[in-house]
């Protein structure tokens, strides 16, 4: 999978931009803030029409302008137009020049991982973080899935709704909770799924970049340990005290350990930031996987913050990436370039929201 072009007006710090771009290797070099992470924001953006810096869509407009525009053609198994228009009283997602109504007939036009310093949130941040990482995986993977998730997020807001009143309406409720254990069942299925699919490729990404022999895993940790509809049951009284619904897939975890032990609590700077990669790298060969060709790989100042033995560890999945005819989009200033970087590489200068070959 590649993005041929890419075209940016009003976009962070890119005025206006137009850009054609080859399969393999395309290094983005340039010195800090001059707009290298923004370009990888674009492509991500399309990909998942979401920032992966966890910002809302109103701070990427360019300071003093009112909408953004960002648009490409993807080329996977046919080739795909894209054009988003974004300001904060409309909204315009255009495929091959069709206007989009739901988002589960756009998502997986374009393929991609990103590798970036937020990574580290899956590790150290909340659960939601890690929630979020399989339903995006999920949703890449499995048709239906967001379907289930949005109707999943959608009883949950109505039945916590209830839960706030006073003397909630007990039929109302039961109706909800009906549609909350239907779709909340097939989530856990559709988690614990992939978990057990992604977990050897976790340890295996671990393996390949850690500098010693460490082991690993992630495990899928269930708000519903047994029966949703019991364990629902069984709650009621809480739920009423509490006026929240306190069991279910939005309450879910993955356990992430390193030797048996919490990585978050026993684990270095160096072996959550590896784990993370780890996380990332099992990503981007599930997708392969799953679709037959590598996802656009976007990497944002990562290598510069590894060591060489753990940059080895993740050079061939870049390469193979490269050599599969997919893109490889990485970030770096002249002082943090890899040195195990091939001259088979095109060359990007990014300056103050240009971009020109090198």
């Amino acid at each position: 999978m590649q993005l041929a072009t890419l075209k940016l007006r009003d976009f962070r710090n890119y005025r206006k931009l137009e850009a054609e771009f080859e399969p393999g290797f395309h290094l983005l070099l340039g010195n800090n803030a001059q707009g290298k992470t923004n370009l990888l924001e674009a492509i991500y953006l399309l990909s998942t029409l979401r920032s992966f810096r966890g910002v809302g869509n109103s701070q990427i407009i360019h300071h003093g302008q009112s909408a953004f525009f960002a648009g490409g053609v993807a080329l996977g198994q046919t080739e795909n137009n894209i054009q988003y228009y974004w300001s904060s009283n409309q909204r315009k997602l255009k495929l091959n020049q069709k206007p989009i109504r739901r988002l589960a007939e756009y998502l997986g036009t374009l393929q991609t991982v990103v590798f970036c310093m937020e990574d580290l949130h899956l590790i150290k941040g909340s659960a939601k973080s890690r929630r979020r990482f399989i339903d995006l995986l999920l949703t890449q993977t499995q048709p239906g899935y967001l379907g289930i998730l949005h109707r999943y997020t959608e009883s949950l807001r109505s039945r916590n709704a209830l839960l706030k009143r006073d003397s909630p309406d007990v039929l109302l409720l039961d109706s909800f909770t009906q549609e909350l254990i239907s779709t909340g069942e097939k989530l856990m299925m559709c988690r614990r799924q992939l978990v057990e699919k992604i977990s050897p490729l976790v340890r295996l990404g671990y393996r390949k970049i850690a500098p010693k022999m460490e082991d690993a895993r992630v495990e899928y940790k269930p708000s519903v340990r047994e029966d949703f509809v019991i364990e629902l049951n069984r709650s009621r009284e809480r739920e009423l005290r509490y006026r929240s619904t306190i069991i279910g897939p939005h309450r879910d975890e993955l356990k992430l350990t390193l030797d048996d032990k919490p990585a978050v609590h026993f684990g270095s700077e160096g072996q959550k930031r590896t784990f993370s990669i780890a996380l990332k790298m099992a990503q981007a060969e599930y997708l392969a996987g799953v679709h037959g060709v590598p996802p656009v790989l976007l990497i944002d100042d990562v290598m510069g913050e590894l060591d060489a033995e753990r940059r080895a560890g993740l050079m061939p999945l870049i390469s193979r990436t490269g050599q599969a005819l997919g893109q490889v989009f990485m970030t770096c200033t002249e002082e943090n370039w890899p040195s195990e970087l091939s001259a088979d590489i095109h060359r990007w200068r990014v300056e103050q929201g240009l971009l020109r070959r090198a």
